[in-house]
């Protein structure tokens, strides 16, 4: 059977001048003129409510989606791209208050530790361990929110059932979720820089992209991006780890060492790998500092793996210019991963 052709949509007209509008047009070709303007007036009407109530979040979404309602020419889109990173930062700086007023020493103890008597100290690390549960439990609610976008949820279902196929459904589950906790790293550190991208979208046998709306070109806030999702990515190989040495199963382990493999992969500081934004923030010294751990780590494991990765810096460091300043957080950042991900990568348990 022959698919049902469909007629073309009629375009619409302005209201202003009368000009045809064809779709996907964000303006008028003739006076300019928004084709959205009463969707703009009402979600900048929400986002600033949204800003009186504090809501800083969902201020933010909402004039994200006045964005993708706007050309990027227009005078109004650069206006509200700088109050979503404005909000960013404020949302940001509210988040490490709460961390530092949760996490601060000077607080006075509950009644209840006071009556415990010797064993105060241990309800004292009780609270203090609570800090890190709730920080623990938001991260987890962030993921979750991911999974409600439908490209997300269907390409990682497709990405599954290659793996599947493949290895078996266990260690398959365990690695889309450890990709999808990378990818998630980046739409955090995205949020928090003010920079609009689209979800998580896996594929199948590949991996997984987060797409950018917006070129960051602060080499410092791109760093930080980049590095974001194998900082989250590790996190997630560090808690399979954990499971492996407490209950000995293989598949644990195999999932612990895919999971370093996978860090030391993206950390190739060449095209669009999160390595090569690590670099773009680190001056010329920081990147021969950098050549130099690969290579000690090449030379310690012998692991061809360490030859692409000490390839890629060398042609890195050599090839295109290194920032004047140096990024000393970028730098440790980016090593911490290298060490750590290396002493994952000697896990060599079975997938049983």
């Amino acid at each position: 059977m022959r698919p049902a052709t469909q007629s073309a949509p009629t375009p619409a007209v302005c209201p202003q001048c009368g000009t045809q509008v064809a779709l996907g047009f964000l303006a008028c070709p003739a006076c300019r003129r928004l084709v959205h303007s009463d969707a703009l007036k009402r979600l900048s009407a929400e986002a600033e409510g949204a800003e009186r109530a504090g809501q800083l979040i969902g201020a933010q979404e909402r004039w994200q989606a006045c964005l993708d309602l706007l050309p990027p020419e227009a005078r109004q889109h650069q206006v509200i791209s700088s109050r979503i990173a404005e909000l960013a930062k404020r949302a940001a700086a509210a988040e490490d208050g709460r961390t530092r007023t949760a996490g601060a020493g000077g607080a006075k103890l509950p009644r209840w530790l006071v009556w415990l008597g010797p064993l105060a100290p241990l309800g004292l690390l009780l609270l203090k361990f609570k800090v890190v549960i709730l920080l623990v439990l938001s991260k987890a609610k962030f993921l979750l929110l991911g999974l409600t976008k439908a490209s997300t949820f269907f390409s990682m279902i497709a990405s599954l059932g290659v793996y599947w196929t493949a290895w078996g459904w266990k260690f398959a589950l365990g690695l889309v979720v450890s990709i999808y906790v990378h990818e998630m790293g980046h739409v955090a550190a995205l949020r928090r820089q003010g920079v609009p991208a689209s979800a998580p979208m896996f594929v199948p046998g590949v991996g997984a992209v987060v797409l950018l709306k917006r070129h960051v070109a602060n080499p410092r806030d791109d760093a930080r991006i980049g590095l974001a999702g194998p900082i989250w990515g590790l996190a997630a190989a560090l808690g399979c780890f954990l499971v492996y040495a407490l209950s000995g199963s293989g598949i644990w382990g195999a999932l612990a060492h895919v999971g370093g493999w996978i860090t030391l992969f993206n950390l190739i500081p060449v095209w669009q790998l999160d390595g090569s934004r690590g670099f773009h923030a680190m001056s010329s010294v920081q990147r021969w500092l950098a050549v130099l751990l690969i290579g000690g780590m090449w030379f310690v494991g012998q692991d061809g793996l360490f030859l692409l990765l000490l390839i890629g810096a060398v042609g890195r460091t050599v090839a295109t210019a290194a920032e004047a300043s140096a990024d000393w957080e970028a730098f440790s950042a980016y090593a911490g991963l290298v060490v750590v991900s290396s002493m994952l990568c000697r896990i060599t348990p079975s997938l049983s």
